[in-house]
């Protein structure tokens, strides 16, 4: 009688770790994606458009804006990636507003936005 039954156990270990085991895995970074949204963020929906998050509305949907005065509501989990991501807004209390002329503190390029370095000056 076991003999008669392990092909099928073995065909649905086989199932298991080549089909579901994967699935869940790629849900689980959707769902994770889909919860760390935020404003700013440049997103591609399931239809393919690519838009700017302009709002998180509730849990299950956000305003995104197509083009400049363009804006869609459309249901988070139809968000398919994030292309880019913007950072953290500092919490209210902490920082405070930055000068608008205040240019020694910028970081230059992507490389010294990722490391926090500063430009350097050119007044040679």
């Amino acid at each position: 009688m076991f003999t008669s039954l392990l092909p099928i156990f073995l065909i649905i270990i086989v199932f298991y770790f080549l089909l579901i085991r994967p699935q869940q895995k790629k849900v689980k970074q959707h769902r994770e994606m889909v919860s760390a949204l935020r404003r700013g963020d440049k997103i591609v929906t399931a239809g393919g458009l690519i838009g700017t998050v302009t709002k998180v509305v509730n849990e299950t949907e956000a305003m995104v804006e197509l083009a400049e005065g363009v804006r869609v509501r459309v249901m988070r989990h139809t968000i398919q990636e994030v292309l880019s991501k913007t950072e953290a807004a500092p919490a209210k209390g902490e920082g405070g507003a930055k000068p608008a002329n205040d240019q020694g503190n910028k970081p230059g390029g992507l490389l010294g936005s990722l490391f926090g370095g500063k430009k350097p000056d050119n007044k040679s």
